[in-house]
C-alpha cells in the first residue's frame, strides 16, 4: 500500500496556529460559564444580562470582552500621547532652514557674484517671514545660486505633492519618492480619470465596465484590489475620512500653514485642485464618514499628513471596536466585532481570544442551557437547572464528606430497596450488579470496536470497568417535603438571596434524582406566600415589599402535607426574622411592625397543626437579631422542632443534612449530628 504522506517535503513548515481557535484543544468546558451565569441568574439577573456578563468578565483561563476593551483604550490613549500632527511642517521647515543656510554659505563664498546682486538675495533670505508657508510661497521666484540649496526646495514641493497624495492613497509618498515628471503626469491623469468615475456615479450613469476599464489602468495604485466601485469608494472614504479628521484637528495656524503651502505641491496648484475635488466626490457619495470629527494630539512624535491620516484610521478603528466589544446597542452580538480590525490593532492572539468567546457563547446555545423564548428573551433551560443543581449539589456532598469524613456514596435511598434503575458503577459501590444490563453493555462495545457474531458465540465477550451497572436502592419511606424560604425585604438587603437559592436548587436536585418518590414542595414567603417551581425561585428578583408572612406559608405547606397522607411530612424553613405579616379570612395580607399578637397567633396554630400532621420542623435562623432567635426558639420548643443558625456558606449543608436526618428517622439534625452541627465548631450552632 502506497504512503503518500509517510515523509514530509522540505518545503512543510511549522508555526503557531493563529488563525481560530487551536484545533487541537479540548473543547470549550461550559460549567465554568454555567456556573457563572446560574449564580447572577440567582442574584436576580436576566439570563441575557447574565450571558453578556460572563462574556465580558470571561474565565479563569480565558479574556472576555472587558480585557480586550480595555486594550482598545490603552492602544487609544497611546496613539494620542505618542503623536502630534506637525510632523509635515516640521519636516518642509528642516528643509527651508537647509535651504536657507546653503544659499547664504554660497553667496559668503562665490567671489564671481555681482556684489548688487549678493546685497538682493542677501536682503530676500534676511526678510523671508517666520512662517514656513509664507517663505515657500515668496521663495518661489528666487533664483538660487546654491544647487544643493535649489535641490532642498525642490525637495519640498516634492514632499508636500507626496504627503498630500499619501492622504488619500496609501503608501504613494514611497512610490513617488524621486518620481519623475512623466510619473507625476500619470498621477495627474489618474486623478482626473478617478473623478470622472465618481461623477459618473453620482449621475448614475457608471457601469462595472467603467470600474474595470479604470482598474486595467491605474490598479497599481489600489493594493486593496477592489472588485467593484463600492469597494474602492468605501476605503477611499474612509481615509479621506481620516485626513479631514486630521485636518480638524490641527490647530488654526497649523491648518492655515498646510493650506498655504499645499498649493506648492509639484510645484503646481493642478494637484491640489484635483485633491479638492475627489474629496467633495467621495463626500458627496458616503455622507456617512466622519468628516467632522477631531482627536487633539499632544506626544512628542510629529507625524506627517500620511502617517497622521493612517493613525487617525487606526482611531477610527479602535473607537469602532471600543463600541463593538462594549456590546451595549440593541441587537448587539458578538458576530458585530470586526476580526481583521481586532487583528490589525491587537494582534492575533486577541482575535483568537474572540473567536474563543464566540465558540463559547454558541455552544452554551447549541447544549440546550439556554434558549430563546418566544418573546426573544432567553432563559435558562430544564438542563441547565439540572446541570447547575448538581454542581451545587456536589459542593454539598463535598463539604458533608470533607467535615465529617464521609465520601460521596450516591445512594438513590437509604434502606436498600431496589429502584428498578441501574448507573455506571463507580469505586466505592457495595450494590447488586445488573448482569443483564452489564453483558449487553459487553456485547454492545465489542461489536462497535469490530467483533462480530460468531467471534462472540466462538471467544465469549469480556467485561470491562465500564460495562458494569449496579442496581439503585431507595428508602421504603416517602417523604412530604415542604421548604419554606424568606424572601422578604431584609433577605436581599442582608445579601442573604442567592444563598437561599443555591440552598432551595441543591434540595430540588437531591430529592429529583435520588430520591425520586419524595414530594417536594417550595414556598416563597415574603409580604405573601406562593409555591414556584424551582425555575421561578431561582429567576425571582429581590423583593423590596416589607412583610414575612409565614402563616400563608405554613397553610400551603399543610395543604401540601395534606395531598400525601401516606408520606413522612418534612417542613424546612430558611428564614431571617419574625413574621410580621398574615393572611385574613378575607384573603387580604394584614402587615404590622412589631409583629401583630394576632400574627403570631396563627402563625404558631398553622405550626401546631403541621406538628398534628406529623411533621419533623426544623428552622434554620440567619442573622443574629436576639429577638428572632426567643421566637424561634419558642416556635421549635412547641413542636418538637430544631433550630439550626448556620454561616450563610453552610446553609445548604445543613438543609440537606436535616432533610436527611429526617427522612431516616432522626430528629432533623441527620446522620452523624451528635449535639452540635455537624460538629463544626465556629461553623454554626445547634439551638433549643
Amino acid at each position: 500500500m502506497s504512503r503518500q504522506n509517510r515523509r514530509l517535503s522540505r518545503a512543510s513548515r511549522y508555526g503557531a496556529y493563529v488563525d481560530g481557535p487551536d484545533p487541537l484543544a479540548p473543547p470549550v468546558d461550559l460549567s465554568e460559564a454555567l456556573e457563572a451565569i446560574g449564580e447572577d441568574v440567582m442574584a436576580g439577573y436576566s439570563p441575557d444580562h447574565a450571558l453578556q456578563e460572563f462574556l465580558r468578565r470571561g474565565g479563569a483561563d480565558q479574556r472576555g470582552l472587558d480585557d480586550l476593551a480595555r486594550r482598545v483604550a490603552e492602544k487609544r490613549r497611546e496613539l494620542m500621547q505618542k503623536h502630534n500632527l506637525d510632523g509635515t511642517l516640521a519636516e518642509v521647515k528642516e528643509l527651508l532652514d537647509r535651504a536657507v543656510l546653503e544659499e547664504r554659505k554660497q553667496l559668503a563664498r562665490d567671489v564671481d557674484l555681482d556684489d548688487g546682486d549678493r546685497a538682493l538675495a542677501e536682503l530676500t533670505l534676511d526678510n523671508l517671514p517666520p512662517s514656513p508657508a509664507a517663505a515657500v510661497s515668496e521663495l518661489s521666484g528666487y533664483d538660487w545660486q546654491s544647487s544643493q540649496a535649489r535641490e532642498d526646495y525642490e525637495r519640498i514641493k516634492d514632499l508636500l505633492g507626496r504627503e498630500l497624495l499619501d492622504q488619500r492613497f496609501a503608501g504613494m509618498k514611497n512610490a513617488l519618492e524621486n518620481a519623475t515628471d512623466a510619473d507625476r503626469e500619470a498621477v495627474n491623469e489618474m486623478l482626473d480619470d478617478l473623478n470622472g468615475l465618481l461623477e459618473k456615479r453620482q449621475q448614475g450613469v457608471d457601469t462595472q465596465q467603467d470600474f474595470d476599464d479604470f482598474m486595467a489602468k491605474h490598479g497599481e495604485h489600489f493594493p486593496e484590489n477592489p472588485s467593484n466601485l463600492d469597494e474602492l469608494l468605501d476605503t477611499m472614504a474612509q481615509r479621506s475620512a481620516a485626513a479631514q479628521r486630521m485636518l480638524n484637528s490641527m490647530t488654526p495656524e497649523q491648518r492655515q500653514e498646510l493650506m498655504q503651502m499645499s498649493a506648492q505641491a509639484f510645484g503646481s496648484p493642478q494637484l491640489m485642485e484635483a485633491l479638492d475635488r475627489l474629496d467633495g466626490n467621495l463626500q458627496s457619495l458616503r455622507p456617512g464618514e466622519d468628516w467632522g470629527g477631531s482627536t487633539p494630539m499632544d506626544g512628542e512624535q510629529g507625524v506627517g499628513l500620511g502617517d497622521g491620516t493612517g493613525v487617525f484610521q487606526d482611531l477610527a478603528d479602535l473607537d469602532a471596536l471600543a463600541e463593538q466589544l462594549a456590546q451595549s446597542y440593541r441587537g448587539s452580538n458578538l458576530d458585530d466585532v470586526d476580526l481583521d480590525a481586532l487583528s490589525r490593532q491587537l494582534g492575533d492572539e486577541a482575535s483568537v481570544d474572540l473567536r474563543t468567546l464566540k465558540e463559547l457563547e454558541k455552544a452554551l446555545r447549541d447544549s440546550g442551557v439556554v434558549q430563546r423564548g418566544t418573546d426573544g428573551a432567553l432563559r435558562l433551560t430544564p438542563k441547565a437547572m439540572r446541570q447547575l443543581g448538581k454542581a451545587l449539589l456536589r459542593d454539598v456532598a463535598e463539604s458533608m464528606s470533607g467535615r465529617q469524613g464521609q465520601r460521596d456514596t450516591r445512594h438513590a435511598g437509604a434502606a436498600g430497596e431496589r429502584s428498578g434503575a441501574t448507573r455506571e458503577w463507580a469505586f466505592g459501590d457495595t450494590e447488586p450488579w445488573d448482569v443483564t444490563r452489564t453483558v449487553t453493555n459487553a456485547v454492545v462495545r465489542t461489536v462497535g470496536e469490530g467483533g462480530t457474531a460468531a467471534s462472540i458465540a466462538r471467544d465469549g465477550v469480556r467485561l470491562q470497568i465500564g460495562d458494569v451497572e449496579v442496581q439503585e436502592t431507595e428508602d421504603r419511606t416517602q417523604a412530604c417535603v415542604a421548604l419554606l424560604v424568606d424572601t422578604s425585604f431584609s433577605m436581599a438587603m442582608d445579601g442573604r438571596w442567592v444563598p437561599m437559592k443555591r440552598t432551595a436548587l441543591a434540595l430540588h436536585t437531591l430529592i429529583s434524582t435520588r430520591f425520586r418518590g419524595d414530594a417536594l414542595e417550595l414556598i416563597a414567603f415574603g409580604r405573601h406566600a406562593e409555591s414556584m417551581q424551582i425555575e421561578e425561585l431561582t429567576a425571582l428578583d429581590a423583593q423590596y415589599a416589607k412583610g414575612t408572612n409565614l402563616h400563608h406559608a405554613l397553610l400551603l405547606a399543610n395543604r401540601h402535607f395534606r395531598k400525601h397522607p401516606n408520606a413522612q411530612p418534612v417542613l424546612l424553613i430558611v428564614t431571617d426574622g419574625e413574621p410580621t405579616s398574615h393572611l385574613e379570612s378575607s384573603g387580604e395580607v394584614f402587615f404590622s411592625y412589631p409583629p401583630h399578637p394576632v400574627t403570631i397567633a396563627l402563625s404558631v396554630r398553622e405550626l401546631e397543626a403541621s406538628m398534628r400532621l406529623g411533621a419533623k420542623t426544623t428552622f434554620f435562623r440567619l442573622g443574629e437579631d436576639p429577638g428572632l432567635a426567643r421566637f424561634i426558639d419558642q416556635m421549635a420548643r412547641k413542636v418538637d422542632g430544631t433550630v439550626v443558625a448556620p454561616e450563610l456558606d453552610d446553609l445548604g449543608v445543613a438543609v440537606v443534612e436535616s432533610y436527611l436526618g429526617s427522612r431516616r428517622g432522626g430528629t432533623g439534625g441527620g446522620a452523624g449530628f451528635d449535639g452540635g452541627f455537624g460538629g463544626w465548631p465556629g461553623r454554626g450552632f445547634w439551638a433549643g
